[in-house]
């Protein structure tokens, strides 16, 4: 399958009280890829919405990925993405098997997406692009950093921090593949909204 499109990100409390509401409104704006991102230790909770997102994807044709937790994502049987405090890729690869979408963050270093893509990943994930505030530390990325990882890699490439709409066509036209959105996508007034900007971040693919 091509991953090329928007990959929505969701936030436990930037989508509290809304969150499967808010996840369906961008599904149906069109997402390639959908990760669930939950720092909290709360594993109930965590195998209960992961489990909600699962049959939301299904029905939109859509491709979850778990971040952090190959264990989870394995259970559910979907993908997983994987920071680089999470170890290789290699032990996740042999959980989830040949077929599963595995990702990698590579921050702004064209090393550590070289290594990622021989240990075996999907994609792998360059950022933060713009000021983030889900990573406001991270060390910026620059449109040279995707420059270079296209014409290296054979691998689609995934740009993630602060993306919104105002800011995200630089960043296809140098060959991102995946824009990574969180609150440019769900940090919106209503649902309708969501999936108005889904649909936009979408449309910067085919301009």
């Amino acid at each position: 399958m091509k991953l090329r499109g928007l990959y929505a990100i969701t936030d436990s409390q930037l989508l509290a009280g809304k969150f499967l509401n808010y996840v369906e409104a961008a599904l149906e704006g069109g997402v390639t890829l959908l990760q669930y991102r939950d720092k909290s230790s709360d594993e109930a909770r965590r195998l209960r919405e992961a489990e909600a997102l699962r049959g939301l994807c299904e029905r939109y044709k859509t491709q979850l990925i778990i971040n952090d937790d190959a264990e989870l994502a394995a259970r559910l049987g979907v993908g997983v993405h994987l920071g680089q405090t999470d170890g290789p890729l290699t032990p996740a690869r042999a959980l989830l098997g040949r077929g599963a979408i595995i990702g990698s963050t590579c921050h702004a270093q064209l090393a550590l997406a070289e290594q990622a893509a021989s240990e075996g990943a999907s994609y792998v994930a360059f950022g933060r692009f713009f000021n983030s505030s889900t990573k406001p530390g991270a060390p910026t990325a620059t449109l040279d950093v995707l420059d270079q990882a296209r014409a290296k890699l054979h691998l689609p490439i995934c740009v993630i921090g602060g993306i919104t709409l105002d800011n995200a066509a630089p960043l296809v036209a140098h060959g991102a593949d995946l824009l990574a959105v969180v609150h440019g996508l769900f940090g919106a007034d209503t649902a309708q909204h969501v999936t108005r900007r889904a649909r936009a971040f979408n449309d910067l693919f085919n301009s």
